[in-house]
């Protein structure tokens, strides 16, 4: 009856708005008190992530990501990718997808990506005939695209909750993700053909233009990569590469973030972030340590087994729940719920925890933007002015060919691990 009671409180508390590490700390110091756990287990927990090397990426990355929101990086990377497939029929979709994308990988925040490049892009779309449904479906989809590519947030994240190697999961993250961007291109230049709309015939000179105003940050992905993968430098290291050189480029170089007034603003605004996401990273594992010592992994397997016995049935039931979660949480905090619970599972049914990340997180950033409670849907609502009823509409499209690619993604994992064993040392 307590237990009862206690969970009732929690769960009030949530729903008016307690924070997330608050609720998350509660369950596990009442679990492990009930349990006659000694409560210093989540000390041990909070020191075990503080000694990993790699922790040190979070607020490097983050603090990047930060800089290039507020810098006119967005306005660059528009015109970049509008002088080279400007030309296309229906090329400005294109633009939106790629640019979406990139700047998702480099700020790890989708809803960020909605509000810095939607503002851009929307006017642009409308202003060059494309349909308002249209134009609204493709940028509230298109915000979650770049969570698979380096040097995403959420991959960090997972990695540093499942012990999977980050460096793999960078790499498994690449086809998958031009996947997905490949076909909502296909979807989005179709859908537009019959609408006579105007194109920006390639001019080599502003190709040129473009390039060389956008040649300092241009060369930021593969930096990573090849830093990364060439052996130069350790995913953390990237991290403090990262970092450092885009403080350079937006300060010094672009001058877009006055040193005085706007740089300790963003080193704020960024760590507010990180902060929220350490704290949350430590109430989490203490959690996750209680879930593993009650064996609840295994409790849960073993009720599974009852009703599923193939590993295509799990994979098509785990990818229903991680859509709901996703629609539900956002995403850090479901990665680390979420992800020390399936695990286990996943390696019963010998799913290749690599594998298992691309999944996750694909479907993650898909339930973003799924109906009717999708995170992404009430940040274009805000963003756009248009009653999120509007957005369900307008989205339903692209959300029905994310979901073809995240097919694709959980039944073909050579899709996430070809790269991986081609390119990363065993």
């Amino acid at each position: 009856m307590t237990t009862f009671i206690l969970g009732l409180i929690l769960l009030l508390l949530a729903l008016f708005g307690t924070p997330l590490f608050a609720i998350i700390s509660a369950i596990a110091l009442l679990a492990f008190y009930f349990a006659d756990i000694e409560l210093t287990v989540v000390i041990i927990e909070l020191y075990r992530l503080a000694s990993q090397p790699i922790l040190l990426a979070i607020p490097l990355f983050t603090f990047a990501g930060y800089l290039l929101a507020e810098s006119k990086a967005p306005t660059r990377l528009i015109n970049f990718s509008r002088a080279f497939f400007g030309w296309i029929p229906g090329g400005l979709s294109i633009v939106t997808l790629v640019a979406c994308a990139i700047f998702t990988a480099l700020t790890g925040a989708s809803g960020v990506t909605i509000i810095a490049l939607g503002g851009l892009l929307y006017p642009i779309l409308l202003e060059e005939n494309y349909p308002d449904k249209f134009s609204l479906g493709l940028l509230t989809s298109s915000g979650n695209l770049g969570m698979l590519f380096p040097p995403s947030l959420p991959i960090i994240v997972y990695g540093l909750i499942s012990e999977v190697s980050i460096d793999k999961l960078f790499v498994a993250g690449l086809l998958p993700g031009l996947l997905m961007i490949v076909l909502l291109s296909i979807y989005s230049v179709y859908m537009v053909k019959d609408q006579k709309l105007p194109t920006t015939p390639f001019n080599i000179k502003s190709a040129l233009k473009a390039t060389r105003e956008a040649i300092w940050e241009l060369p930021l992905p593969l930096i990573i990569l090849v830093g990364i993968y060439g052996g130069f430098f350790t995913a953390t290291e990237a991290a403090a590469v990262t970092a450092f050189y885009v403080l350079i480029v937006e300060v010094f170089i672009y001058r877009d973030i006055k040193i005085m007034s706007d740089l300790p603003r963003v080193m704020r605004d960024s760590m507010v972030l990180v902060g929220g996401i350490l704290v949350i990273l430590g109430a989490a594992l203490g959690m996750a340590n209680y879930m593993i010592d009650a064996e609840i992994p295994m409790a849960i397997l073993g009720f599974m087994k009852q009703f599923i016995e193939s590993k295509l049935l799990f994979l098509a039931t785990l990818n229903i729940f991680l859509l709901i979660v996703g629609a539900l949480m956002d995403i850090f905090s479901a990665i680390l719920v979420i992800v020390p619970l399936i695990i286990p599972i996943a390696e019963n049914f010998g799913v290749d925890p690599v594998h298992l990340g691309i999944i996750f997180l694909a479907n993650l950033g898909i339930g973003y933007t799924t109906p009717p409670v999708g995170m992404n849907l009430f940040i274009a609502s805000f963003r756009f002015e248009k009653p999120i009823v509007k957005l369900y509409a307008a989205s339903v499209p692209f959300l029905i060919i994310l979901l073809i690619s995240l097919i694709f993604i959980t039944y073909i994992p050579e899709l996430s691990l070809w790269l991986v064993d081609l390119l990363v040392a065993k």
